[in-house]
């Protein structure tokens, strides 16, 4: 019934063409005066033409060529074009679990390299991997979270599904929950830090308060030391609620790339000059050198200008008195052949040093070498935490390394942009 439905769609097409072609064509005739040869050729094109554009102007999908080994056929261009865009990651499987389709969200965290691979050669993670599996076998929807753990710990909400007994296709849906987890565990590190870290100042703070009313009321000497001490316990912390903040914006976004251009050496004197009076009371002069051929890197301006304002901040806090902070700006090598070209942004300072044994927690939160030092500087144990999330946002690496007696030299690795701007002059500043 089908085959014979279809022959006689394809007749009455054929029968109106004709006609129409007879009709454009007759009319030629008698009204324009066209000669015979013109006329029928003016038929022949509108017959064609009512016979070929409505089926250009509508998709057709073959589902006789969709086939178990291939079964994109049975998608049309329109819907494949949708897939594309769609802003969560979207894979879609073969009967044997390999990969037919991933769109630009997908592959910017699988890789482009991923069409007729097994599933389990791209994604590794075994209750994904299970949840497909129970999909393929039984054509239930399946839903889990899972974590990518590199280059940024990313959590997902994974939705796979059977798409169509034949061909059959199973869909891997994702959907981004980084933001929300880290906002949970943000609040949760936020109320735990915050109470330890103030519970100090604070207990100080209340027990001038009571000496103040109750036997120094009438003391002027008394009551000026004691404002004095309050003014700097409520300095530290201001300082510690700003650093905190900081911190959780960094971590909120830590999972989301720059998408900017930075000329690190415009970046690092500007941090120089905002330190300049501070490393002047100390007596420390700081030197920034840069070569002349850096490319931008990619970046968000004012993190990186956090980034190194934190570390010449506490270079000059745990320096040597009297002594120097070089910073410098050079080309150097990628930790790997493939990775791109990267700028070493370092710190150095003269001071004591740090202990091997402290140099693997020094970026743990709140984590001090010399507690009583660090608070007698002002210090809140967060500096190096943000250095750390903000080279972690921008695909860096930081790098620690002290000697006792010698000093210590920080320095961040930052990959710098595809398509470099014009190179920056050479800098140098005292």
């Amino acid at each position: 019934m089908d085959g014979s439905a279809g022959v006689l769609a394809r007749l009455r097409r054929a029968l109106w063409a004709a006609a129409a072609g007879f009709a454009l064509a007759a009319l030629c005739i008698f009204l324009i005066r066209t000669n015979a040869l013109w006329a029928a050729g003016i038929g022949i094109v509108t017959a064609l033409a009512v016979v070929v554009l409505p089926r250009r102007g509508r998709v057709v999908v073959d589902a006789a060529r969709a086939t178990a080994l291939d079964p994109m056929p049975a998608f049309s261009p329109l819907a494949q074009g949708v897939f594309e865009h769609l802003p969560d990651p979207l894979m879609l499987l073969d009967a044997a679990d390999r990969v037919i389709l991933t769109n630009a969200a997908m592959r910017a965290i699988v890789g482009a390299a991923t069409e007729k691979k097994h599933v389990s050669a791209i994604v590794r993670n075994p209750s994904l991997l299970a949840a497909l599996a129970r999909t393929a076998q039984t054509g239930d929807a399946e839903q889990v979270e899972f974590t990518f753990h590199v280059p940024v710990e990313r959590t997902y909400q994974a939705y796979a599904m059977r798409v169509g007994a034949e061909p059959g296709v199973t869909a891997l849906l994702l959907h981004d929950l980084t933001s929300q987890k880290r906002s949970e565990q943000m609040r949760v590190d936020f109320v735990a830090n915050a109470s330890h870290e103030l519970r100090t100042p604070l207990a100080a703070v209340t027990g001038f308060i009571e000496t103040l009313k109750g036997h120094a009321r009438d003391d002027p000497a008394a009551r000026e030391k004691f404002l004095d001490i309050m003014a700097i316990e409520a300095g530290r912390m201001r300082r510690l609620i700003d650093d905190l903040l900081s911190l959780s914006r960094i971590e909120l976004n830590e999972h989301v790339p720059p998408q900017g251009e930075v000329a690190l050496a415009s970046v690092a004197r500007e941090a120089v000059n905002a330190l300049s009076a501070l490393a002047r009371a100390d007596n420390i002069s700081i030197e920034l050198s840069a070569a002349g051929d850096l490319p931008p890197v990619v970046g968000e301006r004012d993190e990186l200008i956090q980034l190194f304002q934190n570390l010449i901040h506490n270079a000059i806090k745990y320096g040597r008195p009297g002594g120097h902070v070089w910073v410098t700006l050079s080309p150097a090598q990628a930790a790997s052949r493939s990775a791109d070209q990267v700028i070493a942004a370092s710190v150095r300072d003269d001071g004591e040093g740090i202990p091997s044994e402290a140099i693997p927690r020094l970026t743990e939160r709140f984590y001090r070498v010399d507690v009583k030092r660090s608070r007698e500087k002002g210090g809140t144990g967060l500096g190096l935490a943000i250095v750390k999330h903000i080279a972690n946002r921008h695909q860096g690496r930081l790098q620690i390394e002290s000697h006792a007696g010698e000093g210590s030299t920080f320095t961040v690795f930052l990959p710098v942009a595809r398509e470099p701007l014009a190179s920056a002059p050479s800098v140098a500043a005292q």
